[in-house]
């Protein structure tokens, strides 16, 4: 039984970006369940925030009565996509793709139900056995270099030299579209806005080889209101891995996102209904907290479990006395010229805010462990706070109760 609206629901929440189709694939999904898929190529054996609309999009799609198909790419992760690089991807060993394909999927059974309709498949299966001089006769004839490089994915790396091992990628992943496809009717490929180029070549090679018309979809990628990809913390990446990055920094990494990015984050990567967010739209101000925390717990509910949220939560509010916010604390703006290759030094921030005296003091602080950024305890003198830390708005602590939040 499938749910009617769930497309329109899509486009509400500003999930989809580019669709082959739009008007067709509204009227598919109103009318019969519909097998779809979104792959994950294994470069980490967790997933991160970055992709988490996907998991997101699925998750929609998977309740309104849709059949989705996880993709790991099992074969597909030993080339490497160039898309969105600038330089090639790091080779992985047969070792490390087995080991991260391993953890992709077990985190991704946490999200979706694979005990009913959802399947997941490794590409690895069909392609690590392909004949090479089959596979270009089968399926590169169907492909025009010219229009291969003129796509967004190859343009960005000309400049710099593209590996012919990347430029087979995309015929790759059109098979990964054609092969389930044949398997399992697989209608529509979803992807990352960067992925345009690459699912346009499946929805073609199936219209090609067996005269069927399928269809693509991109969504939104996770970036702030001035385009940076969120997802980055002084520690590096955010990860749905609670050993990598722990359900109280997911929550802080959410709660401290800017004013302008809480009700597109909102929209994105919770289930709160649309018609709440409508409401949290006209919220200014002071008032917006009320939203961050909301989607603080919301995201670390659905990865973490409720139990997880309500700990985050109490931990947040017992710190930060719930005035966590510029109304309520001590806060310095970054000027442009310390802004430097993306960010600003730590210790550079501190001395500016008068937080500590000079930077000596700072390095013996963080050599004893007391400074915290949002709550994560640092141990490098020379770590940054990036843009997009300062684009939210970050909180430094010195020991148990100096707050201080910097931006920009």
């Amino acid at each position: 039984m499938i749910r009617k609206g769930v497309y329109d629901e899509l486009v509400e929440r500003g999930i989809i970006a580019q669709c082959t189709n739009a008007e067709k694939v509204k009227e598919l999904l109103d009318s019969e369940p519909v097998t779809f898929y979104v792959g994950f190529d294994p470069t980490a054996d967790s997933l991160h925030i970055g992709h988490f609309v996907q998991i997101m999009v699925m998750a929609h799609m998977q309740r309104a009565g849709h059949r989705p198909i996880a993709l790991v790419g099992g074969g597909t992760g030993k080339v490497g996509d160039p898309s969105g690089k600038t330089d090639m991807r790091k080779m992985l060993t047969d070792e490390d793709l087995a080991h991260n394909v391993a953890g992709l999927k077990a985190q991704l059974s946490r999200f979706l139900d694979f005990e009913n309709s959802a399947i997941m498949v490794n590409n690895g299966d069909w392609l690590l056995n392909l004949n090479y001089v089959d596979f270009l006769r089968d399926i590169g004839v169907h492909f025009s270099v010219n229009r291969m490089l003129a796509a967004e994915c190859f343009k960005q790396r000309l400049e710099r030299g593209l590996n012919f091992i990347e430029f087979n990628y995309m015929l790759m992943q059109s098979y990964d579209f054609y092969r389930l496809y044949k398997d399992y009717g697989c209608r529509i490929e979803f992807g990352g806005d960067d992925q345009w180029s690459n699912i346009i070549g499946g929805v073609e090679l199936v219209r090609r080889k067996e005269g069927e018309e399928v269809y693509g979809l991109t969504f939104s990628l996770l970036t702030t209101s001035e385009g940076v990809k969120m997802g980055k913390t002084v520690k590096g990446a955010v990860w749905l891995d609670e050993n990598k990055t722990p359900p109280y920094e997911l929550y802080q990494y959410l709660r401290n996102v800017g004013d302008a990015d809480v009700i597109k984050c909102l929209k994105l990567l919770t289930f709160v209904p649309i018609e709440e967010i409508r409401e949290m739209e006209k919220w200014e101000g002071s008032r917006l907290n009320e939203a961050k925390i909301r989607l603080a717990y919301e995201v670390t509910k659905i990865v973490h479990g409720a139990e997880a949220a309500d700990k985050a939560k109490a931990t947040a509010e017992a710190l930060f006395g719930g005035n966590q916010d510029a109304e309520h604390m001590a806060t310095t703006s970054i000027p442009a010229d310390m802004i430097v290759n993306g960010g600003v030094g730590l210790l550079d921030a501190l001395v500016l805010a008068k937080v500590i005296p000079s930077k000596g003091e700072g390095r013996r602080l963080i050599q004893q462990g007391g400074i915290f950024v949002d709550n994560v305890k640092i141990e490098d003198v020379n770590a940054v706070l990036t843009n997009e830390m300062l684009d939210a708005g970050t909180v430094v602590r010195k020991g148990k109760k100096t707050f201080h939040r910097f931006t920009k």
